[in-house]
């Protein structure tokens, strides 16, 4: 699947920026020129050799800010995207296979999620748990699970009711058997899509969480915290949130361009098109 999405220009473009964000979350705070943390005397400076990005309204360094932030808002996005993973593919594939009364159990927990305003719980839990991006993360990804949910159920209805799996169950094939060697080939590529667009989401509602002063301990750095402390001062800075904002755009970007790449190659239509591009290939190099 990798193969084939590196194929397609959105695909590259979106692996290009993902790995970028993910080269600043590693060794970003390595990176960082000065203490994230550490105020001066030049208070709201423009960019400089000094600082690149000038300085906030404590006089710290917003290049460093931003590359300390970038763990913890990539961490949290990716927090969300395994919980939600987790929690709702193996129901969703064992609802199919386990009986009425666990089907409509899980059914009817989904439904409950979804209509729950996720954000608004996450900041009800974390009043709870404690100010903490782990807690608020952790209560996200159950509330957005429902989509893997129906998204893991729905690809292994379709393969459940193909004759091979049905031949494979009457002849004795136990559940574990046929998920591991017919449901989760087919059901991988929705839920690589699916986890695609839930780490965009990720992203958003850490940096909203963030933006609001949720989930962590100031002055610890976020992309949300710092855009929000830049917008404070628009009549002296007016640029400053222009920084913060093109990373959680361009990242959140890249997860649905990435998400778009893999339902296009995993598709009929996607493979036909590779298709074609490999005969215009060779085509071209017989010429």
């Amino acid at each position: 699947m990798i193969r084939r999405v590196l194929r397609l220009t959105s695909g590259r473009i979106a692996i290009g920026i993902l790995g970028f964000i993910a080269f600043l979350a590693v060794f970003g705070p390595i990176l960082a020129p000065q203490d994230p943390l550490e105020g001066t005397t030049d208070i709201l400076a423009n960019p400089s050799s000094a600082h690149l990005l000038g300085t906030d309204y404590l006089g710290r360094d917003v290049l460093s800010r931003l590359l300390d932030g970038s763990r913890v808002s990539v961490l949290g996005a990716v927090q969300v995207a395994l919980i939600a993973l987790v929690v709702g593919v193996v129901p969703g594939i064992l609802s199919v296979y386990f009986g009425r009364a666990f089907e409509w159990v899980t059914l009817r927990l989904a439904d409950t999620l979804v209509a729950l305003p996720f954000l608004v719980f996450a900041v009800a839990v974390t009043a709870l748990l404690g100010n903490g991006i782990p807690q608020a993360m952790f209560v996200v990804g159950i509330m957005v699970s429902p989509l893997f949910y129906r998204v893991a159920r729905a690809a292994t209805l379709s393969v459940a009711r193909s004759q091979y799996v049905e031949a494979a169950i009457v002849a004795g094939a136990s559940v574990g058997w046929v998920v591991r060697k017919h449901v989760w080939v087919k059901v991988l590529p929705p839920i690589a899509v699916a986890l695609a667009n839930t780490t965009g989401v990720g992203f958003v509602i850490v940096s909203s969480l963030t933006f609001l002063g949720i989930g962590v301990q100031p002055p610890a750095p976020t992309w949300g915290g710092v855009l929000a402390s830049e917008l404070g001062y628009l009549s002296f800075q007016p640029w400053a949130p222009l920084a913060p904002t093109a990373l959680i755009m361009a990242t959140v970007w890249a997860c649905n361009l990435l998400a778009d790449a893999i339902r296009d190659v995993t598709g009929q239509a996607g493979r036909a098109l590779l298709n074609t591009r490999k005969v215009a290939d060779g085509s071209a190099v017989t010429a």
